[in-house]
C-alpha cells in the first residue's frame, strides 16, 4: 500500500533525526529530502510517490536478477516458517549444506565454503585463512600481502589495509597493517592504451619484482579480477590476470580473488577469473550470490589448503565465524538464486546484453569532456576529462542529478559514471538508458 503525504513526510523527518547513511556526504542530507523506497519490482524501484526508477547500480552492485523475484521471494518464506536461525558451530543444517554444495559445483576442483555475511566479512576471512594456512605448514614467516592501488574489499579493517582508498579510509590509516602495492594494470585499461603488450609488461613488472623478492614472506595477493570497482571501474586485461595466477603458483604465493562484485555473471562470465583461465587459492563472493536480498557472503576455499586446518595432533583449528554465517533464510535465497542462474541460463544472456551495451555505449565516445568510455559485460563507464578543479566529477553529479529527475539511479564515482544494471535488464530499457545518458551529458556539456 502506498503511504499518505503525510506517511511519507513523517518518515522522511524520523530519517533524518535517527539513520546515519552510508557513503552519502551531509550537505546532501541538508540540501533537501531524500527519496524514501518502499517498493521493487523487476528493474526498478519505486519511492512513496509513486515515482519509479530503473536501478542502473543493481542497488550496489547486489540486485542482478533485479526486485520481486517470485521464486527467490517465495524461498524466503517458506524458509521463515520452518527455520529462521541456527549457527554453524559444531552444527549444520539443510540450506547451508545446498548452498555450499552448488558452490562448489561451479568450481572444477575440490573446495570449502566458509560462509560470512557481508563481502568485507568474507574478504577477512580470506586473509586469516592465508595467514593461518602458512603457519600450519610451519611457513609463519609468510604473513605480508599483496594489494593493487585503486583497490576496494570492504571497510573493516583488515579488507581497508589491502584496499585503501585515502578518499574513504584516510582517517583510519594509523592503524592498518602494511601491503605491498603494485600499480592498478595500465590505470585500469589496458585494452584501450595504444600499445596493449607494453603497457601490459610495465604494468605487471612492479607486481613481478615484489614477488621474486618477497615471496618468502608473503602469504597472497588479493585482487578484483578483471575489474576494481570503487577504484574507478578500472577494467584490466585477462593477460594481466593470467599472468598473476601463473606468477603466484611459481613463488608459492595465494591468491585470493575478490569477486564479491564482478562474480555471477557480472563480467559475461560465472566468475570474473574465467576470463583468464585460472584458478584462485580462494575466491570471495557476496552481494548477487542472494540476489542482494539478504546479507550472505562466503570464501570459497581449496580443499588442499582447508584441509590443513584440523586439530590432532596439533590443534590447528581455525577459530573464526560469523553468528549469522550461513543463516538459513539467507542462505534459502542463495540456493534459489542459484537455481534462477543455471535454469534461466543468466549468464549467457548477461553476455549477449553486455554486447549490446558496449555497442550502445560506443556512441557517446566522442562526446565533449569523455576521457573514454569502456565496458565488461554488464559495466559500463564513462569516464569524463577530470581538471584540476575537480570539474569532472561535478559534472558527472550534474549527470547523476539528471537522470535522477528522468527516472535512473546512479552513483558516480568522482568524475566516472559507470552503470551497473541487473542482468535481466531488458535491452530495449539498456537502449534507452544510454540514450538518456547521452542527454544528460549533452545537457552538462
Amino acid at each position: 500500500m502506498k503511504p499518505s503525504v503525510l506517511d511519507t513526510a513523517r518518515y522522511l523527518q524520523m530519517d533524518r533525526q535517527n539513520v546515519w547513511h552510508p557513503y552519502t556526504k551531509q550537505s546532501a542530507l541538508d540540501a533537501g529530502s531524500l527519496p524514501l523506497i518502499t517498493r521493487g519490482e523487476g528493474v526498478y524501484l519505486y519511492d512513496s510517490e509513486g515515482r519509479r526508477y530503473l536501478d542502473a547500480i543493481s542497488s550496489w552492485w547486489a540486485c542482478n536478477l533485479g526486485h520481486g523475484h517470485p521464486r527467490i521471494v517465495e524461498a524466503i518464506v517458506r524458509q521463515a516458517r520452518e527455520l529462521q536461525h541456527s549457527i554453524l558451530g559444531n552444527l549444520s543444517h539443510p540450506r547451508a549444506v545446498e548452498a555450499a554444495s552448488m558452490l562448489v559445483d561451479l568450481f572444477p576442483d575440490e573446495r570449502r565454503v566458509m560462509f560470512a555475511s557481508d563481502g568485507s566479512s568474507a574478504v577477512e576471512a580470506a586473509l586469516k585463512i592465508s595467514l593461518q594456512y602458512w603457519h600450519n605448514n610451519g611457513r609463519a614467516l609468510k604473513t605480508k600481502f599483496v594489494a593493487l592501488d585503486f583497490a576496494y574489499h570492504g571497510d573493516t579493517i583488515g579488507a581497508v589495509s589491502v584496499g585503501y582508498l585515502p578518499q574513504f579510509h584516510k582517517a583510519f590509516r594509523p592503524v592498518l597493517f602494511p601491503v605491498f602495492q603494485a600499480p592498478s594494470p595500465c590505470c585500469g585499461a589496458c585494452a584501450f592504451h595504444e600499445a596493449p603488450g607494453i603497457c601490459l609488461e610495465e604494468c605487471f613488472d612492479t607486481m613481478r619484482l615484489i614477488l621474486r623478492e618477497h615471496a618468502h614472506e608473503l602469504a597472497a595477493v588479493i585482487i578484483e579480477p578483471m575489474c576494481q570497482g570503487a577504484g574507478g571501474m578500472r577494467i584490466h586485461s585477462a593477460e594481466y590476470l593470467r599472468r598473476l595466477g601463473a606468477l603466484c603458483a611459481e613463488k608459492e604465493v595465494l591468491l585470493i580473488a575478490d569477486e564479491i562484485a564482478v562474480g555471477f555473471g557480472r563480467t559475461g562470465k560465472m566468475f570474473a577469473h574465467e576470463h583468464a583461465g585460472i584458478l584462485p587459492d580462494i575466491v570471495c563472493v557476496g552481494k548477487s550470490l542472494s540476489a542482494g536480498y539478504l546479507p550472505i557472503s562466503a570464501a570459497i576455499v581449496r580443499a588442499g589448503i582447508a584441509n590443513t586446518f584440523r586439530d590432532k595432533p596439533e590443534d590447528r583449528t581455525f577459530y573464526h565465524g560469523h553468528t549469522f554465517a550461513g543463516n538459513p533464510i539467507a542462505a534459502a535465497a542463495a540456493v534459489e538464486t542459484m537455481r534462477v542462474y543455471a535454469e534461466d541460463r543468466i549468464v549467457e544472456r548477461a553476455a549477449a546484453s553486455g554486447d549490446v551495451l558496449r555497442r550502445e555505449l560506443e556512441s557517446l565516445a566522442g562526446m565533449p569532456g569523455v576521457r573514454n568510455v569502456r565496458s565488461l559485460g554488464m559495466i559500463g563507464v564513462v569516464e569524463l576529462l577530470e581538471g584540476k578543479d575537480g570539474s569532472g566529477s561535478a559534472r558527472a553529479q550534474r549527470i547523476r542529478e539528471a537522470l535522477f529527475r528522468k527516472g535512473i539511479l546512479l552513483r558516480p564515482l568522482g568524475s566516472v559514471v559507470y552503470v551497473m544494471p541487473p542482468l535481466v535488464t531488458p535491452v530495449e530499457v539498456l537502449r534507452e538508458m544510454v540514450v538518456r545518458i547521452g542527454e544528460a551529458m549533452r545537457d552538462t556539456a
